[in-house]
């Protein structure tokens, strides 16, 4: 997805996800890289939005960099950052594009959450993540991305819902409606947002498309091994499981070699 679009998504995306359980999937990666990797240390969060998984992820005591292409994501973390009480850890937060980004660091492990890798929506956008998780981490360091699945995705495939949501400053209406490219293992998820600013009384509307790639565990697999991982393990989203035709979501570890 452009710059720009992630700009306008920054407008609503924390009211869109004030459900989300961003605690319990911390406290799922944390046990992941309790079981697979290192131990608590240094975390590269690839794609990292607002920083909702950034903030959690620090009071469980990493040291958290989060990298993202929007300024307006950012300004949203750094200024729930600044925020914090004095004393708390607070993420530091990088501008970059996850497919060329080099901050220069090496890290324990890299994160890429909340479907950051179906973004990378073409073979070589894929490779490219890849190679940007590999270039910071450390010999055994551990990559861990969750992705749609592409058995369920089939399976089950995505509809047209509607989403309406509000808060004290906006009112917002969201429809999805999904097309399937299947000669490219894609979905483009056209959006229509309807914004009302409660302050003001306006109205505004926009228009997004997030092309979504599914992903199979042989194409993971072969990806990795190309770009220096070995595959570890890949569960269903927030268990311990292996995937099945009914998974949409499903998390993958791999080890730098």
């Amino acid at each position: 997805m452009s710059e720009t679009i992630f700009g306008q998504y920054a407008r609503y995306y924390n009211l869109l996800y004030k459900d989300k359980d961003y605690a319990a999937e911390a406290r799922y990666v944390h046990e992941l890289i309790q079981r697979h990797g290192q131990g608590t240390g240094s975390v590269l969060n690839l794609g990292c939005g607002t920083g909702s998984h950034d903030f959690e992820l620090a009071q469980l005591g990493y040291g958290i960099t989060g990298v993202d292409l929007s300024d307006e994501m950012l300004v949203a973390a750094r200024l729930r950052g600044a925020s914090l009480s004095a004393g708390a850890q607070s993420p530091s937060f990088v501008k970059g594009d996850i497919r060329s980004v080099r901050i220069g660091r090496i890290f324990e492990t890299v994160t890429a959450l909340f479907h950051v890798i179906s973004y990378q929506a073409t073979n070589d956008d894929l490779a490219a993540f890849f190679a940007t998780a590999c270039a910071h981490l450390q010999p055994g360091g551990l990559l861990i991305f969750d992705c749609w699945y592409g058995p369920g995705v089939l399976v089950d495939p995505p509809a047209v819902r509607v989403k309406r949501l509000e808060d004290d400053c906006l009112g917002v209406i969201r429809i999805a409606e999904p097309k399937m490219h299947h000669e490219l293992n894609c979905v483009d998820v056209n959006f229509e947002v309807h914004i009302r600013d409660k302050a003001s009384d306006t109205f505004s509307v926009l228009h997004e498309c997030h092309r979504m790639r599914y992903l199979f565990v042989p194409e993971i697999q072969l990806f990795l091994k190309q770009a220096g991982f070995e595959p570890a393990h890949c569960y269903r989203w927030l268990t311990f499981d292996p995937p099945d035709a009914a998974s949409w979501n499903i998390i993958c570890l791999a080890r730098k070699l």
